[in-house]
């Protein structure tokens, strides 16, 4: 069961829910706010297990009768409220007023307090679907004591502003790349893996764990460099081939954040940067042969060509078309 000791790199936010459970003056409406996969959820169940763990009362202990109901998911009063699974996700008005409504009003039904978590509630109940987003809003202005909403969200400005007006925002970071490191090797993944999953991850564990997963990581760097090797050689007809093969990737969007990020690497040794500086550290020796034949401006330019390239994707209908004016323009980069 985690705690609020578990939360992994997130001094300033533990700080302020110890502090609240310390004063007794726990809000009665949270927002953590920040990236997935930063452990705003794990913060979330930390803070319930400080409320209601009697081993170890205002900061839980993790490993009593208590803290294993609220991991398990079947203590009263805690209750995690997930999105929908089908349609766009956003929780219907209809369960609001059957689930969450009763619990507001009836709980807290076995501790001394109780919490509603919902994760991704941007989805839950984003402002574009105000049935719902309306009857959150009410539930959050006629608290009881003693029960407490804590709303997860990584696209705050999804959420009604009356709805974060309502809620004290507590701000989560992005993970530092050493507390990932350390992550994948807990989960046993092998240290010629770790760099790229890192570099790629953005501060996220569970963008890092995915990328991990079967060389994820490893295979995406793998393209960019044959990406890059495709451009240098300026051949028309494995240009096409390529952007053809990159229209339908299915993490097309990441395969181009980890070219730019190659080009970025590039750049930076060119520029004079130690292998220390790089993302992609064990590729150093072939970074360091590739900035010397592309150098610092070019590479910096081609970084840049493909982070509009992203935009401009996401805007038009025909995603090969774009790839192909990339590839060329990567080729011309000056």
């Amino acid at each position: 069961m985690p705690t609020l000791d578990d939360v992994r790199a997130q001094p300033v936010a533990v700080k302020t829910l110890r502090t609240a459970v310390q004063r007794d003056r726990v809000a009665s409406s949270y927002l953590f706010e920040g990236p997935s996969g930063v452990g705003k959820q794990r913060a979330a169940l930390g803070l319930a297990s400080a409320l209601l763990c009697p081993a170890a009362p205002g900061k839980g202990c993790g490993s009593c009768d208590v803290c294993g109901r609220i991991a398990r998911g079947n203590h009263p009063d805690v209750r995690v409220f997930l999105p929908r699974e089908e349609g766009d996700r956003n929780i219907q008005v209809e369960f609001i007023r059957a689930e969450v409504l009763p619990f507001s009003q009836f709980a807290p039904f076995e501790g001394a307090a109780a919490l509603a978590i919902f994760p991704d509630a941007d989805i839950s109940f984003p402002d574009n679907h105000a049935e719902a987003a309306n009857a959150m809003l009410k539930t959050l202005e006629e608290p009881r004591a003693r029960v407490h909403f804590v709303l997860l969200a990584s696209r705050p400005d999804q959420l009604l502003q009356t709805i974060r007006s309502r809620c004290q925002r507590v701000r989560f970071q992005r993970l530092p790349d050493r507390t990932l490191r350390q992550l994948l090797e807990e989960r046993g993944v092998p240290e010629t893996e770790r760099d790229a999953a890192v570099a790629l991850a953005d501060g996220r564990a569970d963008l890092a764990l995915k990328l991990a997963a079967d060389g994820t990581g490893r295979k995406l760097l793998d393209l960019a460099l044959r990406i890059d090797q495709v451009v240098e050689s300026g051949r028309a007809g494995l240009q096409l081939e390529l952007a053809e093969e990159l229209a339908r990737h299915d993490d097309r969007e990441l395969v181009l954040d980890t070219l730019a990020m190659l080009y970025r690497d590039i750049a930076a040794s060119a520029a004079g940067l130690g292998d220390d500086a790089l993302h992609f550290r064990p590729e150093a020796a072939q970074i360091r042969a590739r900035a010397q034949g592309l150098g610092a401006s070019r590479a910096a330019a081609r970084a840049e060509l493909i982070r509009d390239a992203v935009a401009a994707i996401d805007t038009n209908g025909n995603p090969q078309l774009m790839l192909d004016s990339l590839l060329f323009a990567l080729r011309s980069a000056a």
